[in-house]
């Protein structure tokens, strides 16, 4: 048992906490007083004022400092003189709880991703939190010891602005808007007010030159434009059923999605190493950052609602020049199956191959469709294999990949969540030129090599990545631009089940 002993520094008695003090408490918390020699550790004022300035910042975070105890500490340490011992110790206990649970939420999320959604596979975070605090307390440096916790991403940091800038917003208690109505430039409907209100609202109207007639006028077309581009959907003008469905997002319910994308955000990993693919799901995009640059971007083709692309963290370890496709059990089960049956004809038109246990080929007549699933189907590489002309290889639980596609017409789309589960990208050879031109000691630095590779067309072509890429397949809905708020399409509805669970 721990006994107290005299600070000669401080000039004052440093108390043991008695074991019975810390029987009940979390596995970290007594790992945290142990690394203190089971001795009080907020004696010095400094310390426990950092604590309490970061308990209040929390809620520029998108967190609520009740959560952390805010109002029992402002009460304990008004008269921190006049407590007992045991109350000084029990004090220093929820302190030292407090510290605990918002280094975890700032480090980790407040919420556990894997109990909120599945398909989500992200890196491990160990953290130590005993040396941790042990640093931060010898140090006097509480503060930054909480606060470099957190994402230092750009979208994190226009998120956290994003917030600022959306608590200042009146309240919007829009009416509905007929979602079948399409406007053109000129036409004059009932609903051009309402809608003209609601661009004026989020500010991509000037209320000032704003003709509240019933005409779509030219500065009205020029809102809507750029009101359609903060939302990721094509900026034609035209007020279709996307254009509709944002407008009718109120303000309250914006707020509850950045909180979401927050709360996500500080479930990835802080460092996304030197180079890396950063693929925003819903925003339909892949950037290839080096040094913390964008070097190319390119749009992507995601996986449709009933087969999401899963969220996840690897890193590259191949290409695949010419692939073969081998048809995935869901596929085989959803639609080869069922065509297949329709037409056997659907075989030699996609140029599959199929094979029985013993890996002999097996004629379309000869097939048994009974038996679907116990054959392995195989579509010759090709420009139009469904993989296209490059697959780009990593490891993970999902058996997803990034490949090209021959549905290139996809990439014209503002909805592109269209695929069975991995992510299409559009012009992929040129990514995997410029993602290959620094490896193998320059080796591909021209390309030649690689256009040469695809132009054969003979057997599947493997080039190993040596230096690391990672790759952070991610998912969030909503950042701020210098257009002003961004917001995408929730296609897989991630952000009210977050939101509901963080209310809770």
């Amino acid at each position: 048992m721990s006994e107290d002993y005299f600070d000669t520094i401080r000039k004052m008695t440093i108390h043991a906490v008695p074991e019975e003090m810390l029987a009940d408490k979390s596995d970290s918390i007594k790992s945290i007083y142990n690394a203190f020699g089971n001795h009080e550790i907020w004696v010095d004022a400094e310390n426990r004022e950092d604590l309490i300035v970061q308990i209040e910042k929390s809620k520029y975070e998108g967190l609520n400092p009740q959560d952390y105890n805010i109002n029992k500490i402002y009460q304990l340490e008004v008269k921190l003189d006049s407590l007992s011992l045991e109350e000084k110790l029990a004090y220093d206990v929820l302190l030292t709880q407090t510290y605990d649970k918002l280094c975890s939420n700032y480090f980790r999320g407040k919420l556990n991703p894997d109990e909120v959604y599945k398909n989500w596979d992200l890196y491990e975070k160990p953290f130590n939190m005993a040396t941790h605090l042990k640093v931060a307390i010898s140090s006097k440096k509480v503060a930054s010891s909480i606060k470099n916790l957190l994402p230092n991403h750009p979208i994190y940091t226009s998120l956290k602005a994003a917030l600022v800038l959306i608590d200042k917003m009146p309240e919007s208690n829009f009416d509905s808007i007929n979602k079948s109505i399409k406007l053109k430039y000129k036409d004059t409907q009932k609903e051009v007010n309402e809608i003209k209100k609601r661009l004026v609202y989020w500010k991509d109207l000037d209320e000032k030159n704003t003709n509240y007639s019933f005409n779509y006028d030219s500065s009205m077309l020029e809102a809507v434009k750029k009101f359609q581009a903060r939302h990721g959907l094509h900026p034609d003008g035209v007020i279709g059923f996307g254009t509709i469905k944002a407008l009718n997002y109120n303000v309250e319910t914006r707020r509850s999605q950045i909180l979401a994308n927050l709360e996500r955000w500080r479930w990835f990993s802080r460092d996304f190493g030197e180079q890396y693919l950063l693929i925003n799901l819903p925003d339909y995009k892949l950037d290839f950052i080096q040094k913390n640059t964008t070097t190319a971007s390119h749009k992507i083709v995601c996986g449709k609602p009933k087969r999401m692309t899963p969220i996840l963290q690897s890193k590259l370890s191949n290409f695949v020049f010419n692939p073969t496709w081998t048809v995935p059990p869901t596929i085989i089960k959803e639609d080869l199956s069922v065509e297949a049956v329709a037409n056997r004809s659907y075989f030699i038109r996609n140029r599959i191959l199929i094979y029985n246990g013993k890996n002999n080929i097996v004629s379309p007549s000869n097939w048994n469709p009974a038996k679907a699933t116990s054959y392995r189907y195989v579509q010759n590489h090709g420009y139009n294999n469904s993989l296209g002309v490059v697959k780009f290889n990593f490891p993970n639980h999902h058996s997803v990949y990034l490949h090209d596609t021959n549905h290139r017409d996809y990439f014209q789309l503002s909805y592109r969540a269209l695929s069975s589960g991995c992510v299409r990208v559009q012009n992929p050879v040129d990514l995997a030129k410029k993602i290959l031109k620094n490896q193998d000691n320059g080796r591909w630095t021209t390309g030649n090599e690689i256009d040469l590779i695809i132009k054969k067309n003979k057997e599947p072509y493997y080039i190993k990545v040596k230096e690391p890429i990672y790759i952070h397949q991610l998912y969030w809905t909503s950042w701020l631009s210098d257009s002003g708020f961004q917001f995408r399409d929730d296609m897989y509805n991630l952000d009210k089940v977050l939101y509901d669970k963080l209310r809770n």
